[in-house]
């Protein structure tokens, strides 16, 4: 059985880690080059970085963090946010991304997930999810949660499977830094819909959340306050999560 995977995520702002709730209300949380070189050394499996405000203002990546980053790193690094075509993802993988993820360009342009996968594999591409519960039903939504695409999430899931996606990263926006434990029905829900790996994100606040994400379908777990701000300890989850008999990758010292 594959090893469950636990992810740290830089969430960037004008060249800053960020972090809010609901996505709204963002906070500074650091330096995203010392972070990343810290995550390379505390046995995170791997780390991704968003920049948040990309596809918001219409602006590519920014490439010159994304490279610093990927200098300090020896752990799979997966770039994502103001990726609009082919030719950002190319240059993100070139700079050192193993993978890039794409949402609102995914939506747009489905066939971009094609055109990435035939070129670089399917592992190269984690389209990310936002999504929601509006009325009964889970939605997709774009533009950093802002807009309701009026697309069911399980069409959506289903979609991107067939247009070649490696895996899903898959945000509970109601979830999103309440640190209130994952949206597990939501991950259920989607765990049945597909074989795709899910990147289970949004709500992490205990070491539990990560045991009951897994348990519900997750494949790998993504936080990014919990560990900006040291309230829980990498290796101290790992030996929780071995110690309820889950799968990770640990490191003897």
């Amino acid at each position: 059985m594959l090893a469950k995977r636990i992810i740290a995520c830089l969430d960037v702002d004008n060249g800053r880690v960020v972090k809010g709730t609901n996505f709204e209300n963002l906070r500074d949380s650091g330096d995203p080059v010392e972070l990343g070189k810290l995550y390379s050394k505390v046995g995170i499996d791997e780390l991704v970085f968003l920049d948040v405000s990309a596809t918001i203002e219409g602006r590519k990546t920014m490439l010159g963090v994304v490279e610093r980053v990927a200098q300090r790193l020896d752990i799979p690094f997966t770039v994502g946010g103001g990726i609009r075509d082919f030719e950002t993802a190319a240059e993100l993988i070139k700079l050192g991304a193993d993978k890039v993820s794409i949402n609102t360009a995914a939506v747009e342009n489905p066939k971009l997930i094609s055109k990435i996968a035939k070129t670089f594999g399917s592992q190269a591409v984690v389209v990310a999810i936002d999504a929601k519960k509006v009325d009964g039903e889970f939605y997709v939504f774009t533009h950093s949660g802002k807009k309701n695409t009026g697309m069911y999430l399980s069409d959506w899931v289903r979609k991107v499977e067939i247009f070649g996606a490696g895996e899903i990263l898959l945000t509970s926006i109601d979830r999103d830094g309440t640190k209130k434990g994952y949206d597990l029905e939501m991950i259920g829900f989607v765990r049945n819909i597909t074989n795709l790996p899910i990147i289970a994100s949004g709500g992490a606040g205990r070491m539990e959340d990560f045991l009951d994400v897994f348990k519900a379908g997750a494949d790998a777990a993504l936080a990014a306050s919990l560990f900006h701000f040291r309230e829980i300890g990498v290796r101290d989850l790992k030996i929780f999560l071995k110690n309820n008999n889950v799968n990770v990758r640990l490191e003897e010292i």
